[in-house]
C-alpha cells in the first residue's frame, strides 16, 4: 500500500503512542478502545500496580488486568508507514551522502577512486593505479582506502605526509617535525587514530545508556504525574467530605432553629386568636346588653322601667392589646448560639491553618476532658493517669452539635486562668507539648544528644558550621517550636543543676555579645540557678527566689493570658515564680547551661 508522502507527517502523529511518544511498536488495544505499545502499557502497570490497573490515557480503572489483543490493522498500517518514512529518508540522503563520501579518480575525474597513495597524495582508479602495483618504482609508495581530506594528511610546513601525532602538542606531525618535538610523547597516527575512535564509541555506548535512562525517568515522572492527580482527588474528596459533615451539623442546627420559630409563631398566633374569640363574645354580650336597657329606655313605661332586671356582662380588664411576643428561653438560646458560633468560626478560620490545629485541639480537650479537683490531690501517685492526647483535627469536634453547647464553651473559655492555683500535674499535662532542641541556635560549646532532646556543655568546642541563628557567646540553645498564641507545657530535668537557666526567648533575641544572655534583654524571661542561689531575670532585672531544690521543672506558657509560670515538680506541683507579661512576637523555649557537667534534658510529655 502506498502512501502519499503530503499525507506521512499527520500520519505519523496519528500512530503515535501517548506513553512513549514514539511510533507504535506492537500496537494493543485495551477494553476501553484506546492504543498503546504493548512494552509502555506492561511497563506502566508494573509500576501503578499499587492503584490497579487503568487506562493511562483515560484514567478508566480496571479491577483486574485486562486481556490483550494485537491491533493487526494497526500493525499493518505502522508498518507501511514506517517503511515510507525510511524510503523517503533514504533517497533524501541518497543525493548527499553520493556527492560527500564518493571520491573519484583525480587522473580522469570519472572513475570512482579505488586508492589513494599518500606518497604521490594523489588518488587512482583502478586503471591508473595499475603502474604502482606493476612498477618497481612505486614499490614503496604507501597505498590506502580513498581518503576524502587528502590535504589534511600534508603538513603545511614541510609538505610531507603526518606520520605521528605529538600528544604534548595535541597536533599531528610528519618525520621531518621530529626534530622539534624530540621530547615530547608521541605516537604513530594511525595508532592514535585507532584510539581516539575506540574512547568515542566508548562514550557513544555510554550516552546511550544514560538517555535510555533519563528516558525511564521522564517515564517514571510521568507515572508520579498520574498518581499526584490521583492523590489530589482523592484528597480533595476527603476534605469535601469533612467539610460536608460540618455543613450538615450546622444545616441541621438552622432548621431546628427555624422550627422553634415557627412553633413559637404558631403557639403566639393561637393564643392571640383565643384572646379575640373571648373579646369577641364579651362584645356580643355588652352589645345585647346594652339594646335590651335601651328598648326598655324607650318603651317610657314607668312601672315597667322600675321593675326591669339587666344582667350586666362582665367588663374587660384591658384598654388596649395585650403583648404577645416570641421570646421563649429556648429561643433566646438559639439567637446566642448562632451569634457565638458565627464569632468562633470567625475566629478560627481568620488563623493561619497550621494554629487552627492546636487551637481546636486545646479548646476541645479544655471542655470536654472531666477536671480533677486539687484539693482532693494528697500525693504524686494520685497523678499517675493516662495524659489525654490532643485529637486529631479529623475528629468533628462536638462545637456544632447543639444550640446551647457553643454558648457553654464561649463562658469556659473566657473564665480567668490563675496560673499560680494550679496544683494538680494533670491539670497542665493537658497543655504538654513535644519539643526538640535546635542545632541551629547551638553554641559551639553545647552538646546535643538523645535524639535533640539532651543539652550538656562541653569544654571542647563542636564542629557545627556557622550560622547566623547560632549563639556565639553565651553557650545557649533554643528549641526548635516557637509559641505566640494558646496555652503550652513542658517539663525539664536538670542534672547537676547549680549553673544553668531555663526560660523563653522571642525569636529576635540578639545571638552575639552581652545582651545575647536570657533574662538581660526585653527579649527573654528566665529563672536562673547560680550556685545555691535562685533568681528570676528579664530586662536586666532580677529577683531572688526560694530555691525549692528540685530536679524537674516544669515550665507553662499562656500566650493569650500573658503568663510564663514555672513549676517544681515532686510529690506535689509547687509554682516558683510566675512572669506577668506580654509576648509581641513568638516566643521559644530556651537555655543556658554555663558550667561543664551541667545538663538539661526535655522530658516526654506523660505522666
Amino acid at each position: 500500500m502506498a502512501v502519499e508522502p503530503s499525507s506521512l507527517s499527520s500520519l505519523e502523529e496519528e500512530l503515535t503512542c501517548s506513553i512513549c511518544l514514539s511510533i507504535f511498536n506492537n500496537p494493543v488495544t485495551t477494553p476501553c478502545g484506546h492504543n498503546f505499545c504493548l512494552s509502555c502499557l506492561e511497563l506502566t502497570w508494573k509500576d501503578d500496580l499499587a492503584i490497579g490497573y487503568s487506562c493511562p490515557q483515560c484514567r478508566h480503572q480496571f479491577y483486574a488486568k485486562p486481556t490483550l489483543h494485537k491491533n493487526t490493522v494497526l500493525a499493518t498500517v505502522v508498518a507501511t508507514v514506517s517503511k515510507s518514512l525510511k524510503d523517503k529518508s533514504q533517497d533524501e540522503t541518497k543525493g548527499a551522502v553520493l556527492d560527500s563520501t564518493v571520491i573519484f579518480c583525480d587522473t580522469c575525474m570519472v572513475n570512482k577512486a579505488s586508492k589513494t597513495c599518500l606518497t604521490c597524495m594523489v588518488s587512482y582508479c583502478d586503471s591508473h593505479l595499475r603502474p604502482h602495483h606493476e612498477n618497481p618504482v612505486f614499490q614503496g609508495h604507501q597505498l590506502t582506502e580513498p581518503l576524502p581530506d587528502l590535504q589534511q594528511h600534508i603538513c603545511k610546513e614541510h609538505h610531507k605526509t603526518l606520520e605521528f601525532y605529538c600528544k604534548d602538542h595535541n597536533k599531528c606531525i610528519c618525520g621531518a617535525c621530529l626534530h622539534s618535538h624530540l621530547t615530547c610523547r608521541f605516537a604513530s597516527l594511525d595508532g592514535e587514530i585507532a584510539e581516539k575512535e575506540k574512547k568515542l564509541k566508548e562514550k557513544v555506548v555510554t550516552l546511550r545508556g544514560q538517555i535510555e535512562k533519563t528516558k525511564n525517568v521522564i517515564f517514571e515522572m510521568k507515572g508520579e504525574q498520574s498518581s499526584l492527580r490521583d492523590s489530589a482527588a482523592n484528597r480533595k474528596a476527603a476534605l469535601e467530605a469533612e467539610y460536608r459533615v460540618m455543613k450538615d451539623l450546622i444545616e441541621k442546627d438552622e432548621r431546628e432553629a427555624m422550627n422553634l420559630v415557627d412553633t413559637e409563631e404558631q403557639s403566639a398566633q393561637a393564643r392571640i386568636q383565643s384572646l379575640m374569640h373571648k373579646i369577641t363574645k364579651n362584645i356580643e354580650e355588652m352589645s345585647s346588653c346594652k339594646d335590651q336597657i335601651e328598648s326598655v329606655l324607650a318603651q317610657g313605661q314607668r312601672i315597667t322601667l322600675l321593675q326591669c332586671t339587666v344582667e350586666f356582662p362582665q367588663l374587660p380588664t384591658f384598654t388596649h392589646a395585650p403583648g404577645i411576643n416570641m421570646n421563649s428561653k429556648q429561643l433566646k438560646m438559639y439567637n446566642s448560639s448562632a451569634t457565638s458560633l458565627k464569632k468562633y468560626l470567625t475566629d478560627v478560620l481568620s488563623l493561619p491553618v497550621e494554629e487552627r490545629v492546636q487551637m481546636l485541639n486545646a479548646d476541645y480537650m479544655s471542655k470536654f476532658v472531666k477536671p480533677i479537683n486539687p484539693t482532693e490531690v494528697k500525693n504524686r501517685h494520685d497523678l499517675q493517669q493516662k495524659n489525654p492526647q490532643p485529637l486529631p483535627v479529623s475528629v468533628p469536634v462536638p462545637l456544632f452539635s447543639g444550640n446551647s453547647l457553643l454558648g457553654d464553651f464561649v463562658s469556659k473559655i473566657d473564665k480567668p486562668f490563675n496560673p499560680t492555683e494550679v496544683k494538680n500535674r494533670q491539670d497542665l499535662l493537658q497543655y504538654a507539648f513535644v519539643l526538640t532542641l535546635d542545632a541551629r541556635t547551638a553554641h559551639k560549646r553545647i552538646v546535643i544528644s538523645d535524639n535533640f532532646t539532651k543539652a550538656s556543655v562541653s569544654d571542647e568546642l563542636m564542629t557545627y558550621p556557622d550560622s547566623p541563628a547560632r549563639f556565639t557567646v553565651c553557650s545557649q540553645v533554643l528549641c526548635s517550636k516557637g509559641f505566640s498564641r494558646g496555652r503550652h507545657y513542658w517539663e525539664v530535668k536538670m542534672t547537676s543543676s547549680n549553673f544553668c537557666a531555663i526560660g523563653v526567648a522571642s525569636g529576635s533575641i540578639e545571638r552575639k555579645g552581652p545582651t545575647s544572655k536570657l533574662g538581660r534583654n526585653k527579649e527573654s524571661w528566665c529563672i536562673e540557678w547560680f550556685n545555691v542561689k535562685l533568681s528570676a531575670w528579664h530586662d536586666q532585672r532580677e529577683t531572688v527566689l526560694e530555691n525549692p531544690s528540685s530536679s524537674r521543672v516544669g515550665v507553662l506558657l499562656d500566650c493569650d493570658g500573658g503568663s510564663l509560670t514555672f513549676y517544681s515538680i515532686s510529690d506535689r506541683v509547687y509554682p516558683i515564680h510566675t512572669f506577668s507579661c506580654h509576648f509581641p512576637e513568638a516566643v521559644y523555649p530556651a537555655f543556658w547551661l554555663f558550667s561543664s557537667g551541667t545538663a538539661v534534658s526535655l522530658c516526654k510529655p506523660t505522666a
